[in-house]
């Protein structure tokens, strides 16, 4: 008999969020981050966002960090996307190919 929850009449089915046992799911990816630069809903301010990463949520965090201080800039991670204030697009893409990830520019 399992030790979890299995069904809720709030959800419906319920499922646990890893295989491996440790309570935080790793995110979908297809292996691709993509950089962009975004000025929406920003009061003009640029911000350069990092989307597609395939690290847990905690990860992502140490990741983030790592990147803020690489560009002197503050930020922070959003529903699995880093956002790094000002347009820093190329220093991050050098910085995440040195650190193993494949890369892409994305957006205009």
């Amino acid at each position: 008999m399992p030790d979890y929850t299995v069904y809720s009449t709030d959800s419906g089915r319920i499922r646990p969020s890893d295989k491996q046992g440790t309570g935080e799911p790793v995110r979908k990816s297809d292996g691709i981050v993509r950089i962009m630069r975004d000025r929406k809903q920003r009061g003009g301010k640029t911000v350069t966002m990092i989307t597609g990463v395939p690290v847990s949520e905690n990860e992502l965090v140490t990741l983030a960090q790592q990147l803020k201080k690489s560009c002197g800039s503050g930020g922070t991670v959003k529903d699995g996307v880093i956002e790094i204030q000002g347009d820093h697009c190329d220093k991050l893409q050098t910085k995440l190919i040195e650190l193993g990830y494949k890369v892409k520019r994305a957006g205009g």
